[in-house]
């Protein structure tokens, strides 16, 4: 940050990129690359926008230091941790992805069984008004887990017997997901060793859930309603 403050002071004082005040900020830079990626950028400002004054450039700098930077993306993990990764537990960060939700929550798993908090925390979304989706693996029986949530909830399966539903997903809405290897059973959330992911970047979320919905929608003709949970 100290180093973009200062690129900006230097871009305010001068009118176009052969001023020798820039040429000499840039071979001072101790950083391992960082001279070369300044001179790239240099040599860009003087092709295609020698017009533009280093004000300019200043400006456009610290408007995109300005703007919001998406979340960086936590680890979970399921079974030990340990001090070089420490990450937190699948099961905890499962459920404050559910209570996160405030419209919509797309579940896929291949198994489930047991995962009672997380089940819980899903049937109290319901209750606040958020759409629930369910895409189970059929095979695995992964719907009787769900079976005393509200009649709300929609349950979908593959339509075709070709491949199974191998995925692991929870999405609240379109801002926040939970990837993995864990399925929603009791020993996957706590006891395995599995790992995952949760992104809180909408740029990333949002293409994620808009697949799945894809999947979920009669155009895709690849999963089939399952009825209620």
């Amino acid at each position: 940050m100290d180093r973009l403050l200062a690129l900006e002071s230097v871009l305010n004082t001068i009118a176009d990129p052969d001023d020798p005040a820039l040429s000499r900020f840039i071979r001072a830079q101790p950083a391992a690359g960082l001279a070369g990626q300044l001179t790239e950028i240099v040599r860009a400002w003087r092709t295609e926008a020698s017009g533009t004054a280093g004000s300019g450039l200043a400006l456009a700098l610290a408007t995109s230091r300005a703007l919001p930077r998406p979340a960086s993306p936590q680890v979970v993990v399921s079974g030990p941790a340990s001090a070089s990764l420490p990450g937190r537990l699948t099961s905890g960060v499962a459920v404050e992805v559910v209570r996160s939700a405030k419209t919509s929550l797309l579940v896929a798993s291949f198994a489930a069984h047991g995962a009672l908090d997380v089940v819980d925390e899903i049937g109290r979304a319901v209750v606040r008004g958020v759409q629930v989706d369910l895409l189970l693996e059929e095979s695995t029986h992964a719907s009787v887990a769900f079976a005393m949530l509200p009649k709300e909830v929609r349950v979908w399966h593959r339509a075709s017997a070709s491949g199974v539903m191998h995925a692991k997903l929870l999405a609240a809405d379109r801002h926040t997901a939970l990837l993995g290897s864990a399925n929603l059973t009791d020993r996957a959330l706590s006891d395995n060793i599995e790992l995952g992911v949760v992104l809180r970047d909408l740029a990333t979320v949002a293409p994620l859930v808009d697949h799945f919905r894809w999947l979920l929608s009669p155009e895709s003709g690849l999963v089939r309603a399952g009825g209620a949970a």
